[in-house]
């Protein structure tokens, strides 16, 4: 193989965070997971780790429950959120079986502690994982309510020194309005931390957008149910929207 052909199949980031929401994981179901689903998005982790990026990932819990949902039909916020914590360790581990039955080595880590079923989060340890070729599972959150799943995985990609952070979403990345309610949407190939705020665009919360622009962590938001994406973004290739100040 050429040298330029070998550069040009050579990833851009070398360690990322993939975050998936708890809804990615439905399929076709209203609740809970598909196993189908699971697979697929197991299966572009695995062919992505096979490029030797170093991957974690934070998985969402609302297919299973959600915090603000609970506290919206009058429970206790905190309460609430506590609950949807434990749905994001059972997706966790869902996501850990699918991946360990293709071969691919994973740890899942708790921010909060469950010693019977994963380890506890511990950032070093996280590291070391991803030095040796094994996928992490960051549950729980950040182990504290009112912060999303999106403000966790921001924070995770910053504390692992992650050169950047991808979304997976239900679309091909960030557009003016839902592309699939509003077929005139404007698609954006490149947005600032800004713009997105600005112009409430809503791909993640507030917060998870500070901290990326905090730490310059670029943000990439492509389509999770598109086979093989997520190692076609890693090449470079296919559809998606990059968040960065220019």
């Amino acid at each position: 193989m050429s040298e330029t052909a070998t550069q040009a199949e050579s990833p851009t980031y070398k360690r990322v965070l993939l975050k998936v929401s708890g809804e990615a994981l439905l399929g076709g179901r209203e609740y809970g997971l598909d196993n189908a689903t699971v697979k697929a998005i197991a299966e572009d982790v695995r062919d992505t780790v096979a490029l030797g990026v170093q991957v974690c990932l934070v998985i969402g819990g609302g297919n299973i429950f959600r915090g603000v949902a609970g506290a919206s039909a009058g429970m206790e916020r905190a309460q609430a959120d506590y609950m949807g914590m434990l749905a994001t360790v059972m997706n966790a581990l869902a996501m850990q079986n699918a991946l360990e039955r293709m071969g691919v080595q994973t740890r899942v880590q708790s921010a909060i502690e469950m010693s019977s079923i994963c380890e506890p989060y511990i950032r070093r340890r996280a590291i070391r994982h991803m030095e040796k070729g094994r996928v992490v599972i960051f549950a729980a959150g950040t182990g504290n309510p009112f912060f999303t799943t999106d403000t966790a995985a921001a924070l995770r990609a910053v504390e692992m020194g992650c050169e950047a952070l991808l979304k997976g979403t239900q679309v091909d990345g960030i557009y003016s309005a839902d592309p699939r309610k509003n077929p005139s949407a404007e698609f954006y190939t490149r947005l600032t931390y800004l713009e997105v705020l600005a112009r409430d665009l809503q791909v993640m919360d507030a917060a998870a957008i500070s901290v990326a622009r905090e730490n310059g962590l670029p943000i990439i938001v492509f389509n999770i149910h598109e086979p093989g994406a997520f190692r076609e973004v890693m090449l470079g290739h296919g559809r998606f929207t990059t968040v960065k100040d220019d």
